[in-house]
């Protein structure tokens, strides 16, 4: 369990010098005695006031928001914390650590790891002063209480892919960087503003697809999450039934696909995340795969994982965008 936080002691306003007052004048020091009394109980009423503030998250919980929290569990979250100038406790990890998101290692490499789904014990580990989940489902069968149990514990969304933007607002409010969020905010949708003016005039508007190649089997990025959102929302690139087909169903961010249905994908430009490069890409050499229009046609960019297209953001996405114009503009 957390400890709260002692209240700092009252810093001794009346000097030594003071001792050497005349008893005469006993009356009088009394009255300044009171006076001061009064403005230090102000002053620490007003110190009190700046400490914390409560905020109610998405659940309805009314949570204590210490101030200036210094050790921080924000899983999934670490671009939000990244992009205000936030560094976490600990960042979000599979695999013991031997997998992170590896486009904010600039920021995070010496940040230790925890696994993705949060133990308990782990958690306990960090001895953060402020948890910030994602959404409800990482609380759910009374994890909430738990967590809060160890530090105060702040629910950003009820979904489970929540909009990034209200997530970096969100994110912003609980450590009063709303001006932060804000100015971030703007910033993105000038950078894609003028990436969609750049790609309309250099290369018209092309179709486009984004698969992830990982265990030997490919997924499909849904049209309005992570890097779907990117291509087809922020930059308006055309998108193709294949991909609006698949995400009609989807119940995520990326949803397998059998390569005879990748036969039938329909895009011009074909954006290949491949985790399995280490083990060989044996995928790759079907005959399936090289019966793609975009493979028959030269036209695939090959990222890897440690780059942003699994993820969002307003780093992920920036990301995604630069990473869209250089393979596209030549």
């Amino acid at each position: 369990m957390y400890n709260v936080m002692s209240k700092k002691k009252i810093i001794q306003l009346l000097g030594a010098g003071l001792l050497a007052i005349s008893l005469a004048a006993c009356g009088d020091d009394d009255a300044t005695k009171d006076d001061v009394s009064t403005s230090q109980t102000d002053e620490t009423s007003s110190k009190e006031a700046v400490k914390s503030k409560t905020l109610t998250d998405a659940m309805g919980n009314e949570v204590v928001i210490p101030a200036n929290p210094k050790r921080i569990i924000a899983s999934y979250l670490e671009d939000n914390l990244v992009a205000l100038g936030i560094k976490p406790a600990a960042q979000w990890s599979v695999s013991d650590g031997a997998e992170v998101q590896g486009y904010l290692q600039s920021e995070l490499e010496d940040v230790p790891t925890i696994p993705y789904d949060l133990p308990f014990e782990s958690v306990q580990k960090v001895e953060p002063d402020l948890i910030i989940m994602d959404s409800a489902t990482m609380v759910e069968g009374g994890k909430y209480d738990q967590y809060n149990k160890i530090a105060p514990t702040y629910v950003i969304g009820n979904e489970v892919n929540n909009d990034w933007r209200d997530e970096l607002k969100r994110v912003g409010e609980v450590f009063g960087k709303e001006n932060e969020a804000k100015k971030i905010l703007t910033d993105y949708d000038k950078k894609a503003k003028e990436a969609k003016g750049t790609l309309e005039e250099k290369v018209g508007n092309p179709s486009v697809a984004a698969v992830w190649l990982v265990g030997g089997k490919f997924f499909i990025v849904s049209d309005n999450l992570s890097s779907g959102a990117v291509m087809y929302g922020d930059l308006g690139l055309k998108e193709p039934d294949v991909v609006k087909e698949i995400s009609a169903n989807a119940t995520g961010n990326w949803s397998e696909i059998s390569l005879e249905k990748l036969v039938e994908l329909d895009a011009e430009h074909l954006f290949l995340i491949n985790s399995d490069d280490s083990a060989g890409s044996k995928a790759l050499s079907d005959t399936l795969w090289k019966s793609v229009p975009a493979v028959m046609a030269g036209n695939v960019h090959e990222f890897s994982p440690n780059e942003s297209w699994l993820y969002t953001g307003a780093i992920a996405n920036g990301q995604i965008i630069d990473n869209i114009l250089k393979s596209l503009v030549k």
